[in-house]
């Protein structure tokens, strides 16, 4: 009867290692925090519009923005700033009720890398920012976010972990004048603008 216990016993234990090996070795998704309470953020409180995107699964495992830096998707993420941010933030991002968005100063520190910024945006902050997940879904989110780094103006080491040195090499000031480019022939779907 131990041996038997003893048997059953080593099963189970190598059950729960495989198990448990199984977990370890599968990447799992990032946890998303309220920006002003710490609580987790529910993903699933946004609809589903957008989740599929190759852009938002890899930003949920990594925090890393693939639009940030594509030309192709600038357009887009303007046409989204200037519908639902600029009332607040200024049409280039300078601030107006809401606080300045291109420039190295944060009012919340995490807004320095793309997984605190989109918590901002999903959450929402204190003041009038409230959650945006209602009003933009969360594709938009990523957009928007490559259109208020392309704002950037200040220097490129002081921009905080979203800026890479692949950014750094090429980065210009953004100087209010030129426009976006339209998206490309082969820009992901969800970077085509509505003109």
């Amino acid at each position: 009867m131990a041996r038997a216990w003893m048997k059953g016993a080593a099963a189970a234990a190598l059950t729960a290692a495989i198990g448990a090996a199984g977990v370890m070795g599968a990447k799992a998704a990032l946890t998303f925090n309220n920006a002003v309470t710490g609580e987790v953020l529910n993903l699933d409180d946004a609809p589903p519009e957008g989740k599929d995107t190759e852009a938002f699964k890899a930003f949920v495992e990594t925090g890393k923005n693939a639009y940030l830096g594509n030309p192709s998707c600038l357009a887009k993420g303007e046409q989204l700033f200037l519908a639902m941010c600029s009332g607040c933030h200024g049409q280039k991002g300078e601030g107006k009720l809401g606080p300045g968005l291109n420039d190295s100063y944060w009012t919340y520190p995490q807004g320095a890398t793309d997984k605190g910024l989109f918590e901002l945006i999903f959450g929402g902050a204190s003041g009038q920012m409230g959650p945006m997940y209602g009003s933009m879904n969360v594709d938009e989110m990523l957009l928007t976010m490559a259109w208020v780094r392309h704002l950037y103006k200040d220097k490129p080491e002081d921009a905080g972990e979203w800026m890479t040195a692949e950014l750094k090499a090429s980065y210009k000031p953004f100087d209010g004048k030129t426009p976006p480019p339209k998206p490309a022939a082969d820009a992901p779907e969800s970077c085509k603008t509505d003109e």
